[in-house]
């Protein structure tokens, strides 16, 4: 599923849609990306293999958040030769060294979505359809830096999400009685 990110203004209307996030990542960001895992594996005195980066591209290569399985299917039907331990211990190295990050959506499995050189955003989830919409509000940034002056607190990251249902007419699964309320 792909997000829906939405850069909201300082009047919190939409000023940018993107249906999606570019697919691809741009090489020397791609290179950027690899040449930090590899500082970050020698300096831990671990090995750089090759299914350690081959999880990294797959991941980077993936426009929306994923669960560990998912990855490995992934990366299974596409021909790589890879362990189900070797994507989930990757992918904590990943988050060790701010590559990835891991959101928990309520009782769902964790899902996993690349970092590097990306900008903050939060998380709308429909409880109904489990579609997920990303937003960026500078305002959310604005408290932050002033929660982080005023207790002198150096936030190093922060994860906002809202669950509730919603109201659009493509829900597949919008209740019976959300939908008799819009008729009505």
């Amino acid at each position: 599923m792909t997000p829906r990110v939405v850069i909201l203004s300082d009047a919190a209307r939409p000023i940018s849609y993107s249906s999606t996030r570019t697919m691809a990542v741009p090489a020397k960001q791609m290179e950027e990306v690899r040449r930090v895992f590899g500082a970050f594996l020698q300096k831990r005195g671990q090995r750089q293999t090759p299914e350690r980066f081959t999880v990294l591209e797959e991941i980077y290569a993936t426009d929306d958040h994923v669960d560990a399985d998912e990855l490995y299917f992934r990366m299974k039907e596409s021909g790589h030769r890879v362990s189900r331990a070797t994507v989930y211990n990757t992918l904590e190295l990943l988050m060790d060294c701010d590559l990835v990050v891991r959101h928990q959506f309520g009782k769902n499995q964790a899902k996993y979505e690349r970092a590097f050189s990306y900008w903050q955003h939060d998380h709308l989830i429909c409880i109904d359809c489990n579609e997920l919409f990303e937003f960026c509000d500078p305002r959310i940034q604005s408290i932050q830096e002033m929660v982080a002056d005023i207790y002198q607190f150096d936030i190093r990251h922060h994860s906002l999400n809202m669950y509730g249902h919603c109201i659009r007419e493509e829900c597949p699964n919008k209740p019976a009685e959300v939908e008799a309320e819009a008729e009505g």
